[in-house]
């Protein structure tokens, strides 16, 4: 009776691992700015902050400025921000004018959907910000206009040596 139970334990756990480390892994293809096919194995071996936004989005606007600077104070190595614009193909311009006003200097992709964000940040709207370890996996997402504290909070745990609790997950500010 003993054995069964305890292969029957381990079968449940070796399934909810696998289920789980399949369903986390980040995966996303779309374009950079010159129109090159770009994807996130591609950048894989990077700590990742993936940022979902868009040109008519407000709090993305809010939003932009803060990332920018947080990403030129914490310039660590292998710590990769991309941002990922889900503006339509007819508002590429726009997105250049957008990376050029806010001085965006990390990576800026186009082409995501609507699904991509749902996929990769578990939200339905923008902005999105996700957090994807050198594996690839999702460690963290925030929906809604990510704040100053929760991005750093995440960043010194993704960065460091991730003694103690890891921060939430998951973090929505959509109402």
């Amino acid at each position: 009776m003993r054995p069964v139970r305890s292969v029957a334990i381990l079968l449940i756990f070796l399934f909810a691992v696998g289920a789980a480390s399949a369903a986390s892994k980040a995966a996303l293809s779309a374009k950079d700015l010159e129109g090159r096919k770009v994807r996130l194995k591609d950048v894989q071996g990077n700590l990742i902050v993936l940022n979902f936004w868009a040109t008519w989005c407000g709090p993305c606007r809010e939003e932009l400025p803060m990332l920018i600077r947080i990403a030129k104070e914490d310039a660590v190595p292998d710590l990769l921000f991309i941002a990922v614009s889900v503006d339509d193909s007819k508002a590429l311009d726009k997105v250049g004018d957008a990376v050029r006003k806010f001085g965006i200097t990390f990576p800026v992709w186009v082409g995501a959907s609507a699904d991509d964000v749902h996929r990769l940040s578990a939200a339905d709207a923008v902005p999105a910000t996700v957090f994807i370890d050198r594996d690839g996996t999702v460690l963290a997402r925030v929906s809604g206009e990510i704040r100053e504290s929760e991005l750093k909070e995440r960043l010194k745990w993704l960065t460091g040596h991730r003694n103690g609790a890891p921060p939430q997950q998951f973090i929505s500010h959509v109402e």
